[in-house]
């Protein structure tokens, strides 16, 4: 029995490398986007003739950055925590309040995202004014944000109760 639960532990620490990894590179992309954008606006001010369409794409793609990294921040104790109170309660209260927490992330997150996705429907009757893509595209970014929430949140959970991780934040090696 415990072979497969290590085996279990394995796959687990697997998926939430998979999914950390997958919401960097989304990060990544949409600042690497978000730089091209400032650059093409900066040169063509310094030019003369700045493209209307870097304003926008700036924003879409911080939104995008958000998106994609608000499941990251969640991931590495960046968004509002009080774990200065829940760490000084003894025993193992702090494990079962980060355990809440967690579920409680999870569960908001998970309960607003159909209410999201009826937000991103209206988009499509819309467009942007200077790119004139649909605006569902750009509003995806709020039903992507919840959805990250909502997964990191449960990956949390079933990590904690699954011994692969403790629910205290998990920090990069260069912090």
């Amino acid at each position: 029995m415990v072979p497969a639960l290590r085996r279990g532990n394995r796959t687990m620490a697997r998926f939430i490398q998979g999914i950390t990894l997958i919401a960097r590179i989304g990060a990544g992309l949409a600042f690497a986007v978000l730089m091209a954008a400032v650059l093409v606006q900066v040169v063509g001010r310094l030019t003369g003739s700045s493209p209307v369409w870097t304003e926008e794409l700036t924003r879409y793609a911080l939104l995008y950055m958000i998106a994609f990294g608000a499941g990251l921040a969640f991931r590495t104790g960046d968004l509002v925590n009080v774990d200065v109170v829940s760490e000084a309660l003894p025993g193992r209260l702090p494990w079962l309040l980060r355990l809440f927490a967690a579920i409680a992330t999870a569960g908001l997150a998970a309960y607003l995202l159909p209410h999201a996705w009826r937000y991103v429907a209206i988009g499509k009757m819309q467009t942007a004014p200077a790119l004139g893509i649909r605006m569902d595209f750009v509003h995806f970014t709020v039903w992507l944000l919840l959805a990250g929430l909502a997964l990191f949140g449960l990956v949390r959970v079933l990590g904690m109760l699954s011994g692969v991780e403790d629910g205290l934040p998990d920090k990069p090696e260069e912090e």
